[in-house]
């Protein structure tokens, strides 16, 4: 019953900055925890950051001083602000969202991905 939205992705040269948001439609779902995970081309989809319904993040160390994870509850949508970019960074940015149903089984939401690309 969760649909993730994401926008914000594009071109941007190094050391620029994007921001990328996430909206998750309203359901039944309850969402504990949502963030951003990210794959490039020949490598393994790995965690940029995440954040919990209490505020609690957690950065890749590869990220930390440079991006900021945020959301606004009251919307159910989340925010990576992406700051000094390195080419690096190009990927493929997945939104998730992850929390329980009513009935309280575990349960995880993906989004389509939204391209990320830093020139040199």
């Amino acid at each position: 019953q969760v649909q993730l939205v994401e926008s914000g992705g594009g071109l941007v040269q190094a050391g620029g900055s994007l921001r990328l948001s996430c909206a998750a439609s309203t359901s039944i779902f309850t969402i504990n925890a949502m963030g951003w995970y990210r794959q490039a081309p020949g490598k393994q989809r790995e965690l940029v950051a995440d954040i919990t319904s209490g505020g609690n993040t957690n950065y890749a160390d590869s990220v930390k001083g440079r991006f900021t994870i945020s959301r606004d509850n009251a919307k159910n949508t989340v925010y990576l602000q992406m700051n000094s970019l390195k080419p690096e960074d190009t990927a493929v940015y997945y939104c998730n969202a992850r929390g329980t149903y009513s009935d309280y089984a575990p349960g995880v939401y993906w989004g389509q991905g939204t391209q990320v690309t830093v020139s040199s």
